[in-house]
C-alpha cells in the first residue's frame, strides 16, 4: 500500500495504490526478434570518457546510486588487483547510436565518481565526500584517484570490463526487444515498473511531454503525490494511446502502450502537442467538477475508470463545447451506478471487447449533454 499523502481542504488523505487490473494480465504478445549481439572488451579509462561525453547513457530513473563507499572501494580494488569483475550490458540506440546502459550502472557510476574524486555527489549539496578507498588492502587504503601511484593509475586505466552490446534488427521500426531485455535483466533486486523501462528506452520529447504534464496542477490535485514508479505518467500515456489509437487496441495493455509510444514518436511533436493541450483541457474540466473524487469507485483511482472517462470527456470537449458542469456531474454519477460499466472497469479490464465497451459507455454518457451558455 502506498502511504503518500495529499491535502483535501482541511484534511490529509492517504493515497493508496492505483487499482489497475491490467497489471495482472500475463498475456505475451507473439513476436520473433532478430537481434545482433556481440561482446566488446572496454578499458576503464575509455569507459569513463564515454560516460562523460554521454556516448554511454544511463537512464534518468536509474540515477539512484545504492552502493556504499565500502562496496565501491572494493570494486575499484578488484580492478587495481587485476581481478575479474562482472560485465555490463548495453543496447545500441537505433537513431542516436548511443549505448544505453541496461545492466551495470552501479559499476559505471562508481568509476565516474572515483575519477572525479567525490563519492556519490548530490546536486546542489554544499559539501561533497572525497572518494577515498576504504577497507581495502593496505597499499590502497585512503587512496584517491589523484594520489594513486602512477603504476596503479595505469593499471586502473588499462583494466578491462567486458560489455555485451545488443541491437534489434527486426522487427524494424521499434525497440520492443530492448524493453523485454530491460524487463528481464535490470531488476536490481526490485522489479522496475513498465513506465520506468519506457523512460529509459524512449527518452526524448514524448517522455519530456509526459513528465511536464505530470506536474500539471489539476492532475496533481486529483492523483496526489508523484508516483515513485511513474504510474501517474503511465496513466497520461494511457490516455494518449486510447484516445488516438483506441480502435487498434490489442492486449496486453503493456505492449499496446509500448507500441503507442513508438507510433506517437514517429508522428512527431505536432501530434504530441495537440494531445498535451487536450489532456490539460480535459483534466482541468474534470478537476473543476469532480475534484479528488475523480476516477474513484471507492478511495483509490481505478485505471479503467480513468481511461474511459478521460477519453469520453476529451471527445466531448474536442467537439467544440463544454457540457454544463451540473449535467456532467449527474452523468458521471449515473455512469458509476451502471452495473455493466462497473463490471467492465473491475474485471478483465485488458480484454479488447471490455475496453471497446467501456469507452463507448463513457463517450455516450457525455456526448449529448447540454452545453454551457
Amino acid at each position: 500500500m502506498n502511504e503518500n499523502i495529499h491535502k483535501n481542504g482541511n484534511h490529509e488523505l492517504k493515497e493508496e495504490a492505483v487499482l489497475d487490473e491490467t497489471e495482472s494480465d500475463l498475456t505475451v504478445k507473439p513476436v520473433q526478434y532478430d537481434i545482433t549481439s556481440y561482446g566488446a572488451d572496454l578499458d576503464v579509462e575509455g569507459l569513463v570518457k564515454r560516460l562523460k561525453r554521454d556516448d554511454i547513457y544511463i537512464p534518468p530513473f536509474q540515477r539512484n546510486y545504492v552502493w556504499t563507499q565500502r562496496e565501491a572501494s572494493r570494486f575499484i580494488e578488484s580492478l587495481l588487483l587485476g581481478l575479474p569483475v562482472p560485465g555490463i550490458f548495453l543496447a545500441r540506440e537505433r537513431d542516436s547510436k548511443r549505448l544505453l546502459v541496461i545492466d551495470g550502472q552501479q559499476r559505471l557510476k562508481t568509476l565516474e565518481f572515483f575519477y572525479d574524486g567525490f563519492f556519490n555527489p548530490q546536486k546542489g549539496a554544499k559539501r561533497k565526500r572525497v572518494f577515498e578507498l576504504i577497507e581495502v588492502q593496505k597499499q590502497f587504503d585512503g587512496k584517491t584517484y589523484e594520489n594513486l601511484n602512477s603504476d596503479d593509475r595505469i593499471t586502473l586505466h588499462d583494466s578491462i570490463i567486458h560489455a555485451t552490446i545488443v541491437k534489434q534488427d527486426a522487427p524494424e521500426g521499434d525497440q520492443s526487444s530492448i524493453y523485454h531485455i530491460f524487463e528481464r535483466l535490470n531488476t536490481m533486486g526490485r522489479k522496475l515498473s513498465p513506465q520506468q523501462i519506457r523512460v529509459a528506452i524512449y527518452h526524448g520529447f514524448l517522455i519530456d511531454a509526459l513528465h511536464d504534464l505530470n506536474k500539471h496542477r489539476s492532475w496533481r490535485e486529483i492523483y496526489g503525490n508523484p508516483s515513485k514508479t511513474l504510474k501517474d505518467e503511465e496513466l497520461i500515456l494511457r490516455f494518449f494511446a486510447l484516445f488516438y489509437f483506441g480502435p487498434e487496441y490489442t492486449k496486453p495493455m503493456k505492449e499496446f502502450l509500448n507500441d503507442s509510444m513508438e507510433k506517437l514518436i514517429k508522428r512527431g511533436r505536432d501530434i504530441i502537442g495537440k494531445l498535451q493541450n487536450l489532456f490539460i483541457e480535459t483534466i482541468d474540466f474534470i478537476n473543476a467538477v469532480l475534484c479528488n473524487k475523480a476516477f474513484r469507485i471507492e478511495r483509490v483511482i481505478n485505471a479503467a475508470v480513468f481511461d474511459s472517462v478521460m477519453v469520453g470527456t476529451a471527445k466531448r470537449l474536442k467537439s467544440g463545447s463544454k457540457p454544463k458542469k451540473s449535467d456532467f456531474l449527474s452523468a458521471y454519477s449515473e455512469l458509476l451506478k451502471n452495473e455493466e460499466y462497473i463490471t467492465l472497469v473491475s474485471q478483465s479490464t485488458s480484454d479488447e471487447s471490455n475496453i471497446e465497451k467501456r469507452l463507448e459507455f463513457a463517450t455516450s454518457a457525455f456526448e449529448d449533454l447540454a452545453s454551457e451558455e
